[in-house]
């Protein structure tokens, strides 16, 4: 094998070599970079890479830790020691992170190498990646598309072979969306599942990291990594953490997936339904029972989802006012005038329009009659998907309506795009858990191919049984082997 050929190993492949001693970590850091260099300025992936640092890393890397020597990505919302903390904004353009987030240190504990950080919407707030402060980020499937978002970077390095695997965070679908998008294996992780301690916060009620890998088996070797409680955060759950390898590979006959009707009745993209109903059919053959369930108040969770999220976001974003750290506007006039030039500069438009609106849901006269109106809804939703859960092990939809969509389609219109995590924004309501990964391609106008994720929604802290499910099918069908060929010379990018 030449170094070229690394990139394209999963995880687990590359662990197999690492340990074998037919690799060095040090060789697998240098192999991954001349990919980075190779097809990122056409991908826009990576917001900074730490390549001395990784390599020091690898050099003293022991190869029988879990995750020994395999460097992962990790999107720029979360903390790593010595590296950028931007979160694509202007506001933290120049931020040094002085310490890691808990799930950067426990991938570290298992032997992993933080290998540069990811593009993403600005604060994570975004559905396309075109929100970044920096440059958007490309599809690898399709450069003039959007990967997904928020993680878009992660999902397009994973998806290109720019990325071995990388962590990125799920609010209201940002790791599962980008997954469909660009054909690869996204997690969002029970509520409390993963410590947010070093996460940069959006709404903290929802936030959760989630891995983003080429395989299950490999979003299960890194679930092993970051899970479990962290007496530094107060919602992390104190629960036992399984081995979420143990149950890939075991049958699934007998085991009864959920369709919900109100899924039907969303407006689904023909390919997109025709993949996921073939899928269905699969998992039929597989021996699992298709059953009809009904979620009767999840017609509810765009609104609810954009009342909620935004007022937590515009207390979070509070604490960026250029006076510790970040952004600081020149020559004020006073006070207020610092305050209103520093946040005017420092955020984007779409993270501006999320702080109003989440001020205004917020403010005296408007908070029951928004704010806490969604908080009640939220929890029907929550006993909608709790009841299911009593007669399904798991339920199936699109993970996104339709296929990845152009650069600059959905821009100028906001409520579009919202509508993009229509089928994903219940599970970060509820706090459950759920899975993207590739189930087929639906054809474009101009004849590329472009991913299609199934999205399997399970109990709080069922994370073992939808990796079975979602192992099962992945293993008994071909979609997960399929990448995308990216044009790394002038003459192909020109033909």
């Amino acid at each position: 094998m030449t170094p070229r050929d690394l990139p394209a190993l999963t995880i687990t492949e590359l662990q197999h070599l690492l340990r074998a001693r037919e690799v060095s970590p040090r060789e697998a850091v240098e192999a991954l970079h001349a990919r980075i260099v190779e097809v990122d300025p056409q991908l826009g992936a990576y917001l900074s890479v730490d390549l001395d640092g990784a390599l020091q890393a690898a050099d003293a890397a022991d190869t029988s830790l879990p995750l020994g020597g395999v460097p992962i990505a990790i999107k720029d919302v979360l903390n790593v020691a010595g590296q950028p903390c931007t979160c694509a904004s202007r506001m933290l353009r120049n931020y040094i992170s002085p310490y890691d987030a808990t799930a950067v240190a426990r991938l570290k504990q298992a032997g992993a190498i933080p290998f540069g950080k990811t593009n993403m919407d600005e604060f994570a707030m975004g559905s396309s990646n075109e929100n970044s402060s920096v440059k958007p980020a490309h599809n690898p499937w399709d450069l003039s598309r959007v990967p997904g978002g928020s993680s878009g970077g992660s999902a397009a390095a994973v998806a290109a072979d720019a990325a071995y695997g990388a962590l990125g965070t799920d609010t209201g679908g940002s790791v599962r969306q980008p997954a469909a998008f660009c054909g690869i294996v996204g997690v969002k992780p029970s509520y409390g599942r993963v410590s947010r301690f070093g996460l940069v916060a959006f709404a903290s009620s929802l936030d959760q990291a989630g891995p983003l890998t080429k395989t299950v088996r490999d979003s299960a070797l890194l679930m092993n990594a970051i899970a479990g409680h962290d007496p530094q955060e107060s919602t992390s759950l104190e629960a036992e953490v399984p081995d979420y390898t143990v149950a890939l590979g075991r049958d699934i006959r007998g085991m009864r997936i959920g369709v919900a009707r109100e899924h039907r009745a969303a407006p689904v993209d023909p390919q997109v339904q025709a993949a996921v109903d073939t899928a269905l059919k699969h998992f039929s053959s597989l021996g699992a029972e298709i059953v009809e369930v009904s979620l009767p108040h999840t017609e509810y969770a765009v609104a609810v989802y954009y009342l909620i999220a935004t007022a937590e976001a515009s207390a979070n974003l509070a604490r960026f006012d250029g006076v510790r750290y970040g952004h600081r506007a020149t020559g004020p006039k006073g006070l207020l005038d610092h305050y209103e030039r520093t946040r005017a500069e420092g955020f984007g438009a779409e993270v501006k329009r999320r702080i109003i609106l989440g001020t205004y849901v917020l403010s005296s006269g408007y908070y029951d009659a928004y704010y806490l109106r969604a908080q009640k809804v939220r929890e029907l939703i929550r006993r909608d998907f709790a009841h299911v859960f009593t007669q399904v092990d798991a339920i199936v939809s699109p993970t996104a309506p339709t296929p990845a969509f152009r650069l600059g389609e959905h821009t100028a219109d906001p409520m579009t795009m919202y509508l993009a995590d229509i089928f994903t924004v219940p599970a970060n309501l509820a706090g459950i858990c759920g899975v993207s990964l590739p189930c087929g391609f639906a054809d474009s106008e101009k004849g590329t191919r472009l991913p299609i994720g199934l999205q399997l929604l399970g109990k709080t802290l069922d994370e073992a049984r939808l990796l079975q499910l979602g192992h099962a099918y992945e293993q008994s069908t071909e979609w997960h082997k399929e990448r995308p060929r990216l044009a790394t010379t002038a003459k192909e990018q020109l033909a």
